[in-house]
């Protein structure tokens, strides 16, 4: 029977609040107070920051979204094909879940019923997307997890009767450093049965001018989404930063393979964060690093899933191999 009403087809999982702020003051007093600052990138990703980047998705310049999305609709049958009836796809990072919107409409096509986990910080963002998709497709089933990666993928029921497609799309792999990565991997591996698999994009090694365009649009959307961090510390912290005070700086680290993106002051200031009791001082042209995206060749590729328990079964390219969609497996033990 297929269930029609859409709050019985839904539940949402939220992490503690609390926590969440303390977690959040905690990373932005070290951050601040280090001597090369720092904020991290999951606070980009507050309600105004998750619609930003979903203004970003759609700029002509930003052809990460453009390439992974036509991989996707090529190649749907095929991924899905692979997999059970009644397999249940989780997403990390799921936004507004419109690239998903693809697998979870193949997977309707050969099933009942779709079971959907969707993994977010953003809590508004996650129940926006959710109840969207369910008013589209009335055969679909959404059990919405609010909650950085880690502590998702801790609440993930994961059933060895079932098979699960866990899917990390838009190369947020990208934003970790190596090391965390490897762990992440290593976590979310160790929650998979033999039967399960890890889709994940990733972003290709490429020309320097063309990951730096991407970065650096010409409408500033993206400076708009790298200066609202500050927006989010303001409103959360009790912060007194003045936007018009930084700008937005993204540049190609060719030596280490990745993006980093920067707010650089323009002037020397002092900036007040009254929840954390912190005074900020800022010379002219301090930088505060809020993002990176490492850029992965095919041998990267294969060794991070060698060093964390999991294997390449299979890979998609665009036709310019800019972007690789890449399905792991666990290992043999």
């Amino acid at each position: 029977m297929t269930l029609s009403g859409i709050e019985e087809r839904f539940s949402l999982i939220t992490a503690d609040k609390e926590i969440f702020i303390n977690n959040f003051s905690e990373d932005v007093k070290i951050g601040l107070t280090s001597e090369s600052k720092h904020l991290p990138f999951v606070y980009f990703y507050d309600h105004i920051g998750s619609q930003l980047f979903e203004k970003i998705c759609e700029l002509p310049e930003y052809y990460l979204t453009r390439t992974e999305t036509d991989i996707l609709e090529t190649n749907a049958k095929d991924i899905v094909s692979q997999f059970s009836a009644e397999t249940v796809l989780v997403e990390l990072g799921s936004g507004s879940s419109t690239k998903t919107r693809i697998l979870i409409e193949t997977f309707l096509e050969r099933q009942r019923l779709a079971h959907y986990t969707p993994i977010d910080v953003s809590h508004q963002m996650l129940e926006e997307s959710s109840y969207s998709l369910l008013k589209e497709y009335p055969d679909l089933e959404i059990n919405a997890i609010a909650a950085r990666y880690n502590e998702g993928i801790d609440h993930l029921d994961i059933r060895k009767e079932q098979q699960n497609l866990i899917t990390w799309l838009g190369s947020s792999i990208g934003n970790f450093e190596k090391s965390e990565v490897t762990a992440l991997l290593q976590h979310i591996q160790d929650t998979m049965h033999p039967n399960d698999r890890f889709l994940v994009g990733i972003d290709l090694q490429k020309d320097k001018t063309i990951i730096e365009n991407a970065y650096n649009d010409t409408q500033g959307i993206t400076a708009e989404f790298n200066l609202n961090l500050l927006t989010h510390v303001n409103r959360e912290l009790g912060g007194d930063f003045e936007l018009e005070n930084f700008a937005h700086k993204a540049i190609y680290n060719e030596e280490i393979g990745r993006i980093e993106m920067y707010l650089v002051s323009n002037i020397d200031q002092k900036v007040f964060i009254s929840g954390l009791d912190l005074e900020v001082p800022f010379t002219t042209n301090e930088t505060i690093h809020t993002e990176h995206s490492f850029k992965y060749s095919l041998g990267d590729i294969n060794r991070l899933a060698e060093e964390t328990g999991l294997y390449v079964e299979q890979q998609w390219f665009d036709d310019e191999q800019l972007f690789s969609l890449n399905l792991f497996a666990p290992a043999a033990d």
